[in-house]
């Protein structure tokens, strides 16, 4: 196979439109600039000194925070980049064996992170400040820390322990005009501590992520200060005349005096109070509820869906807490009305299929699983492109294993319509609870509670799991569950992600069967487990389409030939050796041998880089296709699929939708297009052909046109059928009868369109004579092999097409929207062309990059236009150039 480019000039105009306003901030002082780091071995001074102005930091490491201490070499030139070829395995301290999960090994004795290391910062305190209580905040230590502000330590390692907990002090007493100086003295997790694990997914670091990973800021209040603003609604559906609503939050005295006060709240024109006493440094959760405040049962609510089922509504919550007629503290928070139930099917089989609903309404959850950088690394930039394009392949729900987001994250997704399922996560300590010493069950404790503070308030959270790979033991269930209650936690509770029941919440109402390795696209349909009993499904083999599937995947994703080219290097980009494999998984997954023998039996062997991963976006489309279609068509008897993954911590060769550069491949398309809003759906256990609404709308008057070509494009069978498709609704509408004269690869079109004749949904398979037949005897828990593979090897032999191509490009606000035409005149099938839109003639593709369509096929004659939006500023000077890579064009 050849893959031929056609390199297009654009046309540029520029437009004007109108900009959205920025999101006001909270009056936070952020110390994030200017902090210094030096590992202990080179530090015989102490906090007490280390945090007075005198002492002087001679050859420390510049950092800023957040930074683990690896991150902070890396950025200071003093580590290679870990993200290259094989460059980790050359970081001190870095000799575990390559695929094994370090969290759960100790820190090998040479290690240099197996001593604290020394994080210092000066900073000046705001005049303003004055006569006001001050509050220091450490939104995240890993592991442990003594922290010391002016000479004087104000926590120490007992009181800080736990990675997912967060820190606020009163350090009203030790902070001073002019020049203050913190001292925090940080040591890394071990295998025995409740920190932060990527599993298989990818290497880990040598510090094992240790530092100040989160933010550290500044701030001040009254002697009340008010914490984490929340609004929960329970919402009288399906009439949606009315919300009741729950107001909450924490309020902190810091005074050494009792406090008398007023907590004073407004939503739009509603208005609320309650006096409030607390004792000397007291904390107090207080709340409004509508029963005794009628204000609070609000008429005809605008509510908040997520997307594709409507509007994300959000309001604003405005609270201040008055101390004689002053104010001492506000929070201001946005919220969305909406209230998310579920429910658990009582008998087996069926007790992995808990079913969500959303103000009444079913939903199916079709998501991804998200990941955080290798070293903790957080862009906010980054994280709110990979949820637009979470958004534009039609995902509704992101599943966060463990790696809980800083707030900005769960804000967008408020506002996207985005749902968020988060929990904690498997296969280090956090699961080796026969292990737990005393002070684990209190580290779990305090972590537990600071996320659900912070969580709590979003709408886009639809569920917490209190854990992942096994559900918890009572004792350490009970705990979560009565903290997940005292902090009014408004969304579903499941005990894991695998069916396995708890002790105390019985069924989880999911499953965790998996496939993570290649499996064929008729898997998904085909699997004959469905009315087994759950025991069995615990042993692999259950991850078709039914019940709730909570990561699964269809294996590898290798990316396009650019991304291969970044991480391993030209030395090692063909053929496939040790460093494509170190991009690979851990565990059971450090290779692509599986997934490399499909492709070589379904599509042919390779004889380049470029030829491979071309074939593999080829794979993944339609593997992931297949996996979505196949959850959608069979709902609700399936009511959740979360693809394993959504995106990778560092380059990968596996287990995403898009790959660590931001660039699209096939899995992306495949997705996108099996989660279109009408989308009909070749099934490849009957042969029929089914219409699948996501809409919540019904269609009425639609039309789908079913086409069988040959190789050659020659057309072998067509029908249409009027039809009309409810809101949320899956039906069979035709089936595809046996057609004589198919020689080895042919093609399946689709195409719905409206009672205007306008395309609004179309699918493109490419199918074999030849049987593809799956050995479900032999199937474990990360995969079922394929026994015979179907033949797609004359997919090679396609005529070549030379395709039209022409472009232009319009600015919108601070977007530009690229246009391309595409038009296939010939009478062969252009098959597979990918677009691209690059900065400037050879210059590199443009991500991020929201492509309406790609990875298309044209019929002969056939036109399309299709748009890529991306931001205006990623061009730099240079005009955008489309190129056009085809499987058959020339």
């Amino acid at each position: 196979m050849k893959i031929f480019r056609i390199v297009v000039p654009i046309l540029t105009c520029v437009c004007a439109f109108a900009q959205p306003s920025a999101r006001p901030t909270s009056a936070v002082v952020p110390l994030s600039d200017g902090w210094a780091i030096q590992s202990s071995a080179h530090v015989s001074a102490e906090g007490a000194a280390i945090s007075t102005a005198a002492f002087q930091p001679k050859e420390w490491i510049k950092a800023n925070v957040p930074s683990t201490v690896v991150a902070a070499q890396v950025k200071a030139g003093l580590l290679p980049d870990p993200l290259f070829g094989m460059n980790l395995r050359q970081y001190p301290g870095v000799s575990y064996p390559i695929g094994a999960n370090f969290s759960n090994l100790p820190l090998p004795p040479d290690s240099p992170y197996g001593v604290s290391w020394w994080y210092r910062k000066e900073f000046t305190l705001p005049k303003d400040y004055a006569g006001k209580t001050v509050w220091l905040n450490f939104r995240g230590i890993n592991y442990r820390g003594n922290i010391w502000l002016n000479g004087k330590q104000i926590a120490n390692s007992d009181q800080v322990a736990g990675a997912w907990r967060t820190y606020e002090f009163n350090v009203t007493g030790a902070v001073k005009q002019g020049v203050n100086v913190i001292a925090a003295q940080v040591w890394a997790p071990t295998d025995k501590s409740l920190a932060i694990t990527f599993v298989d997914w990818n290497p880990a670091p040598p510090d094992k992520n240790m530092g100040l990973w989160r933010d550290v800021d500044l701030q001040t209040s009254g002697p009340v200060a008010l914490r984490y603003p929340t609004v929960t609604s329970k919402v009288n559906s399906p009439a949606y005349d009315t919300a009741e609503l729950t107001v909450a939050a924490l309020l902190k005295n810091g005074s050494d005096q009792p406090v008398k006060g007023t907590l004073k709240g407004r939503i739009e024109k509603i208005e609320f109070s309650q006096d409030v006493e607390l004792g000397p440094g007291e904390s107090k959760d207080v709340m409004f509820d509508s029963g005794t405040f009628s204000q609070l049962k609000m008429m005809n609510p605008r509510l908040w869906w997520p997307v594709q089922m409507g509007k994300p509504n959000l309001y604003d919550l405005n609270l201040s807490f008055e101390v004689a007629g002053k104010v001492s503290d506000s929070a201001r928070t946005r919220f969305g009305i909406r209230e998310i139930t579920s429910e658990v099917a009582e008998h087996a089989p069926n007790r992995f299929k808990r079913l969500f609903k959303i103000n009444g309404k079913n939903l199916l959850i079709r998501g991804a699983g998200y990941t955080p950088d290798l070293m903790m690394r957080w862009d906010a930039k980054y994280a709110v492109d990979q949820l637009r394009y979470v958004k534009d392949m039609g995902l509704n729900t992101v599943r966060l294993e463990g790696k809980l987001e800083p707030d900005l994250l769960y804000e967008t997704a408020d506002e996207m319509g985005i749902l968020v399922m988060a929990g904690w996560c498997c296969c280090d300590h956090w699961e080796h609870w026969g292990d737990w010493a005393p002070e684990d069950f209190e580290i779990a404790k305090a972590s537990l509670r600071d996320q659900i503070y912070r969580l709590r308030s979003h709408a886009s959270l639809v569920m917490w799991l209190n854990g992942s790979d096994n559900p918890p033991p009572p004792d350490v269930e009970e705990m979560y569950l009565k903290i997940e209650k005292d902090l009014l936690w408004p969304n579903p509770v499941v005990s894991s992600a695998t069916a396995k029941p708890a002790t105390i919440t019985g069924a989880s109402g999911v499953k965790m069967s998996g496939p993570y390795e290649y499996v064929a696209p008729s898997y998904w349909m085909a699997d004959p487990h469905r009315p087994v009993a759950e025991q069995a499904c615990n042993a692999g083999g259950c991850g078709g389409a039914y019940g709730f599937n909570s990561e699964t995947s269809m294996g590898p994703a290798v990316p396009p030939v650019e991304s291969v080219r970044r991480m391993v290097g030209k030395d090692h980009l063909w053929p496939i050796d040790d460093t494509w494999n170190f991009h690979a998984g851990g565990g059971a997954f450090k290779t692509l041998n599986v997934f490399t023998q499909a492709q070589d039996n379904r599509y042919g062997k390779s004889s380049s880089a470029e030829e491979f991963t071309y074939k593999s976006q080829l794979m993944t489309y339609e593997g992931v296709r297949a996996m979505y279609e196949a959850y959608s068509r069979n709902k609700y008897t399936s009511t959740g699929v979360i693809q394993w993954m959504l995106n990778n911590a560092w380059p990968s060769m596996i287990w995403h939708l898009y790959d660590y550069y931001l660039l699209p491949g096939g899995g992306y398309f495949g997705a996108k297009k099996a989660l279109q809003p009408l989308d009909p759906v070749y099934g490849y256990d009957d042969h029929s052909v089914w219409l699948v609404s996501s809409q919540y709308s019904d269609a009425k008057g639609l039309k789908l046109t079913a086409r069988i070509l040959n190789g050659d494009a020659t057309e072998k069978f067509s029908k249409e059928v009027a039809v009309d498709a409810p809101a949320d609704s899956t039906a069979k509408i035709l089936e595809i009868p046996e057609v004589d004269g198919l020689t080895g690869a042919y093609f399946l079109d689709l195409r719905v369109t409206d009672a205007a004749g306008k395309l609004v949904g179309s699918n493109f398979y490419w199918l074999s004579t030849k049987p593809e037949t799956i050995d479900w005897g032999k199937s474990n828990w990360y995969t079922t092999p394929t026994e015979s593979f179907a033949d797609y090897t004359a997919l090679s032999q396609l005529p070549k097409v030379k395709l039209t191509v022409t472009s232009g490009t319009e600015r919108k606000g601070d977007d530009s929207i690229t246009r391309v035409t595409i038009e296939n005149p010939s009478k062969s099938v252009a098959f597979f062309v990918r677009l691209k839109v690059n900065k400037g003639k050879g210059g590199e593709e443009i991500v991020p990059v929201l492509w309406q369509d790609n990875y298309v096929s044209l019929l002969p004659g056939e036109k399309r236009e299709i748009t890529a939006t991306y931001r205006s500023a990623e061009l730099g000077n240079a005009k955008p150039e489309v190129e056009v890579k085809g499987w058959n064009a020339e």
